[in-house]
């Protein structure tokens, strides 16, 4: 992690995830009836769990709707669930406001076009190595586990590391 990621992430008092291609590795089941149905890694709800423990604020922000994510978001006790925004810059500009936060204080990771106007906004831009190439361009930080492989664990143990609170999160496992 380079000084300025660390800087960066050190101020961070929200953290919002894309759910396709970040949450999940992008695939959608579709059953003949029409319910979709993603996989979520568990790996990446325990990083989840961790962060918001540690003080930060979560949040899905996505382009979609689904019954899934809901309920994962239910699961995980994400606090700020956004579902079905066409206009994802507008959607986290009035969360920011709403919350009283300034866009530095703010993480955003997310993997396709409809991500960048956040993306180049947030405090904190991230990208699981599976994004598309203008996406990995414009984020601070790339992880090295793909979406729905365990790239938000690693974007929330980074936010951890970064505040000084990952060996406090972790310290009951090792016991």
């Amino acid at each position: 992690m380079t000084n300025d990621v660390s800087r960066r992430a050190s101020q961070v008092r929200l953290a919002l995830f894309d759910v396709d291609g970040v949450m999940t590795d992008g695939t959608l089941f579709v059953s003949e009836q029409g319910e979709s149905f993603k996989p979520f890694n568990i790996l990446d709800g325990l990083g989840l769990k961790l962060l918001k423990a540690s003080g930060v604020t979560t949040g899905f922000l996505t382009g979609r709707s689904s019954a899934s994510v809901k309920t994962r978001a239910s699961e995980l006790a994400i606090e700020h669930l956004i579902q079905g925004a066409e206009d994802k810059l507008q959607a986290y500009a009035d969360l920011c406001k709403r919350l009283g936060l300034d866009e530095f204080q703010v993480c955003y990771m997310g993997d396709d076009l409809p991500d960048l106007p956040v993306l180049r906004r947030c405090g904190l831009a991230l990208s699981p190595p599976n994004a598309v190439k203008q996406v990995r361009e414009q984020a601070h930080f790339v992880t090295r586990t793909g979406g729905g492989r365990g790239a938000v664990r690693e974007a929330c143990e980074l936010i951890m590391q970064a505040q000084g609170t990952w060996e406090s999160q972790i310290g009951a496992y090792l016991a």
